[in-house]
């Protein structure tokens, strides 16, 4: 009786060491293909999260991962299809329905009138859904107090709404609130008030390399271009680790058409740093460099910087329409 008992406790505890081994590889899966998210390693992080769906197709997580691979790909109907997937099994994630609505926004973008109007109120829709289930989820709040900012009415847009988020966010995360009120400012075409409100929000924010890139941006917008390349320069300055502020800075000069040089070095600064970010995947900033460097006259030092996105992102459209045309 003793030996069957041993027997049987033997068994219970390699049954809860395989159980256990398992979702440590599928947790280190998943945390390895977050990895290769955030530094654009496109290619691996969709390898490793289709191995996680070949064993769970119900691994909402990976659905949702896969959607955000997507949409750094620009593949919009790959991203939507799988962040819809996410929120079918789960959903009461507040991140899951905030990452579908920017799913919906990408096709919205990019659709016809008719067919845009349709995916913006899927866009508030979701965007509303995310902050119901957290009230707490500040990128949500955010998120759809832009939205309110910049949509028309009869998909639900409306600055009064956007207001009405101010002092809930404010009790929560006083620089997004900060920034909100720029958004209204700018909507309003109170572009002093919008003005004051950013370099309220830069002198609040724990992180005003990326804040001076927001006011840089703002100048742009309003022809300020000489304010925009200072306020660039102040954030060059004093964002020590080369972080996600550099490409933000970069594309204002860029899309500004200033000092392209300068530009080329930020986005340089930023590939070789430790601090990327999802919203600036690899893949993309090698083909911002390239095309600076096409433009330069320099194209070989392109072709490299195509090749590079390539890589690691092998079906990155962009990328490979650039190398096809050497720009």
């Amino acid at each position: 009786m003793a030996f069957l008992r041993s027997t049987r406790l033997v068994t219970l505890l390699l049954v809860a060491m395989i159980c256990l081994a398992s979702r440590a590889a599928t947790s280190d899966g998943l945390d390895a293909a977050r990895n290769n998210l955030v530094q654009g390693q496109a290619d691996d992080a969709i390898r490793r999260l289709k191995q996680a769906l070949t064993s769970n197709n119900q691994n909402a997580e990976a659905h949702n991962l896969l959607c955000r691979v997507s949409l750094q790909l620009e593949r919009w109907d790959d991203a939507v299809t799988d962040c819809e997937r996410a929120v079918a099994i789960s959903p009461d994630s507040s991140n899951y329905h905030l990452w579908l609505g920017q799913a919906y926004g990408a096709k919205a973008e990019r659709a016809s009138m008719l067919s845009a109007y349709g995916f913006a109120r899927k866009l508030r829709d979701e965007f509303e859904k995310a902050v119901a289930l957290d009230p707490r989820n500040t990128e949500a709040m955010a998120a759809l107090g832009e939205f309110y900012c910049s949509a028309p009415s009869m998909v639900g847009g409306g600055t009064g709404k956007a207001e009405s988020l101010v002092q809930k966010l404010n009790a929560l995360d006083p620089v997004h609130a900060l920034e909100l009120r720029s958004r209204i400012a700018d909507s309003q075409k109170n572009y002093s008030t919008a003005e004051t409100e950013l370099k309220a929000a830069l002198s609040a924010s724990s992180h005003p390399a990326s804040q001076w890139m927001a006011l840089a941006s703002f100048y742009r917008k309003r022809g300020q271009l000489d304010d925009m390349v200072q306020a660039i320069k102040s954030g060059i300055a004093i964002d020590k680790g080369h972080s996600v502020a550099l490409v933000n800075g970069a594309s204002a000069l860029i899309k500004g058409q200033r000092e392209p040089q300068l530009a080329s070095q930020m986005l340089r600064d930023y590939l070789s740093s430790s601090q990327k970010a999802e919203e600036a995947p690899a893949f993309q900033v090698h083909v911002q460099v390239g095309r600076l460097l096409a433009k330069q006259g320099d194209a070989s030092g392109a072709q490299r910087e195509f090749q590079a996105a390539l890589a690691l992102a092998h079906d990155y459209k962009p990328a490979s329409q650039a190398a096809s045309t050497g720009r």
